[in-house]
Formats: structure tokens, C-alpha cells, sequence
């Protein structure tokens, strides 16, 4: 299966409280083209525990509507590459931003999001 979309956790999130951003996130979520980092599951279960809510719902639903990439060692090592190089010029860009980008660049794939870190890369901007 090809996938056209990396969904990252700012698009989840959106998705989820039925936001207008996350209104603009659901056609990319829902086309069947999509697929998440494991990552992003890692920071939505921390962000839930930290509002005191139950994730299960919501991560059952990821897991029936997106393919669920995991960090092999390809993909960590491109990471460490595209996060070496985007520390230089972006803000606060974090190794999650540049695992969540060598997973759309390894799938050939737009990251779904509103995050600014992403603004001008391979991305698909929902605010």
C-alpha cells in the first residue's frame, strides 16, 4: 500500500477535540492513505496521561485508520541527519520534528500538521 500522508501529533490532537483544524486534518486521516510515527503515539499517550485522560480509545482508532511506522535503523539514522541539520535553522526543532520527517521522506509522503517547525518542508499545513 502507498501511503501519501505522515499524520503528526499536532494533527491528531486537532482531530480529536473536532477542531476547524482538525476538520481539515479528517480528509487526510480518513483517506486511507495515511500512516503515523511511533513516535507521535508516544507523545499523544504522554500528553493524555498528563491531562488525566484515557488514550485508548483514541489510540485504537489510530491503529485502525493509519499504518504505524516504526523507528528502524534507517530511519533513526536519517533522523539524526535531517535533526543535525534543521537544529541550525529551526527554532526548538526537536528529534521527534526530524523522526516524524525522515518518516514521511522514507514513505515519499507529506506531513499532515500545524506545527510551524514544518512550515516550508514536506508538509501539508492544516491552520
Amino acid at each position: 500500500m502507498s501511503y501519501e500522508f505522515v499524520i503528526d501529533s499536532y494533527a491528531w490532537i486537532e482531530y480529536f477535540r473536532g477542531t476547524e483544524r482538525g476538520e481539515k486534518a479528517r480528509e487526510f486521516i480518513e483517506s486511507g492513505k495515511s500512516a503515523t510515527s511511533s513516535i507521535v503515539i508516544a507523545e499523544l499517550s504522554e500528553k493524555y496521561s498528563r491531562e488525566g485522560r484515557d488514550f485508548e480509545e483514541d489510540f485504537n482508532f489510530i491503529v485502525s485508520s493509519a499504518k504505524i511506522v516504526d523507528l528502524s535503523k534507517e530511519l533513526a539514522i536519517s533522523a539524526g541527519k535531517i535533526n543535525f541539520e534543521n537544529k541550525k535553522k529551526i527554532k526548538n526543532w526537536g528529534m521527534s520534528d526530524a523522526i516524524i520527517l525522515a518518516t514521511a521522506n522514507l514513505l515519499g509522503a507529506k506531513v499532515v500538521t500545524g506545527d510551524e517547525h514544518f512550515r516550508n518542508l514536506n508538509s501539508v499545513m492544516i491552520n
